[in-house]
């Protein structure tokens, strides 16, 4: 398949999802993060910092990335920024899209969710002026960010047991964010005990959750029982 997770800043997707891009990358799956910002201006950042910092944190996980050229906390629903995201879906032409959920404390990623579900409409219109040709991604998931404090109540899990330690390490490539900073530091350890709790939720070690705004198919014939756990 091919995939584009959508982030409103560089390290969005590798805290919401990390687990599961790796999987997917691992599989053999197309793989683009798609950051609408550069995430600058932050306490110890900058535009050129968190660019090699993106960067690094790609090629752990084995995917590519691009920018949509959007700006920091000032992501929003517009024409324009509709139609650089749908020029990007158009050129991409994914098979499943990767979002924000659409509630979130930060007010970049509930505008981020916001602008993915227009785009995606938007990329497929005809008589437009948007480059490529039209596309409808089959199929739009929303993750969770970090800055959701609630406990999140999934439509469905991803197993992503044997690729912590690899998103982990793409979390840590940040290290302007979550290294250097001191109020971050305790970030990657919230997250894991979030995908150990998860994971406990389906038998697993690791597991991350997902939101679908639209119904899923599920087909019985390829349920596969788990082993029960010991009680």
């Amino acid at each position: 398949m091919r995939v584009a997770v959508i982030g409103a800043h560089p390290d969005d997707q590798e805290l919401g999802m990390g687990g599961t891009i790796s999987r997917l990358a691992r599989l053999g799956h197309a793989v683009t993060l798609v950051d609408l910002s550069d995430g600058e201006p932050t306490p110890k950042g900058s535009a050129r910092r968190r660019a090699a910092e993106s960067a690094n944190a790609a090629r752990i996980l084995r995917v590519t990335r691009q920018q949509a050229g959007l700006r920091n906390r000032e992501i929003m629903d517009d024409l324009p920024s509709r139609a650089a995201l749908a020029g990007i879906l158009r050129a991409l032409r994914p098979d499943v899209i990767f979002t924000h959920h659409s509630e979130d404390a930060h007010p970049d990623h509930v505008a981020a969710s916001r602008l993915t579900t227009a785009a995606r409409f938007a990329a497929k219109l005809v008589k437009c002026d948007l480059p490529g040709s039209p596309w409808f991604a089959p199929r739009l998931f929303q993750y969770y960010s970090v800055h959701l404090k609630s406990i999140p109540s999934p439509s469905f899990v991803v197993d992503t047991t044997g690729h912590s330690a690899r998103k982990l390490k793409a979390i840590l490539a940040y290290r302007s964010q979550f290294v250097q900073h001191p109020p971050n530091r305790g970030i990657p350890q919230w997250i894991r005990a979030q995908d150990e709790y998860f994971g406990s939720r389906i038998a697993v070690a690791t597991a991350e959750p997902f939101f679908s705004p639209e119904a899923l198919a599920l087909d019985p014939a390829a349920l596969v029982p788990r082993p029960s756990r010991a009680r």
